[in-house]
């Protein structure tokens, strides 16, 4: 069954913060294998203009994703969790995420889309850091698969 179209446009309550912590930031360079030392090295990241060493772009990617999950676990929408894959990610940014910041994050479902009898949801998570400056927006595509026939 198709998702409800009047749903677009839904926004739910922004997250608890979440306290973005250098050795997180450190964690997740190492994890996806950049060696920028601006991720790891205060120092570094001084010499850019930066006060404390910033995160890689994808970062964010765990607390808007996270966030999302209000979007999914709504029983309203109905959206079978079961079925759903990712199916892309964009991010579009303000300024890079820092080691300090306090980020909150509002979602937002930006479309719904029924194609190939899959639905197609589009979530968008608007970051924002403690004294509500905008850092980053980021779209999650969401692609709950067909229920399979027989």
């Amino acid at each position: 069954m198709a998702l409800d179209q009047s749903f677009v446009g839904r926004s739910y309550p922004p997250t608890d913060p979440y306290e973005v912590g250098r050795e997180k930031i450190r964690e997740f360079a190492e994890a996806v294998g950049d060696p920028n030392p601006a991720y790891t090295d205060p120092e570094a990241a001084k010499a850019l203009g930066y006060a404390d060493v910033i995160a890689p772009p994808t970062f964010v990617f765990a607390i808007t994703f996270k966030a999302a999950g209000q979007v999914v676990q709504d029983p309203q929408l109905g959206l079978d969790y079961s079925r759903v894959v990712h199916g892309d990610q964009k991010f579009a940014y303000t300024r890079p995420v820092r080691a300090g910041d306090r980020l909150t994050v509002t979602s937002t479902i930006e479309s719904i889309k029924s194609l190939a009898g899959n639905d197609v949801l589009d979530v968008r998570g608007e970051v924002h850091d403690e004294a509500g400056e905008h850092v980053v927006t980021a779209i999650t595509k969401l692609v709950a698969r067909a229920a399979e026939e027989g």
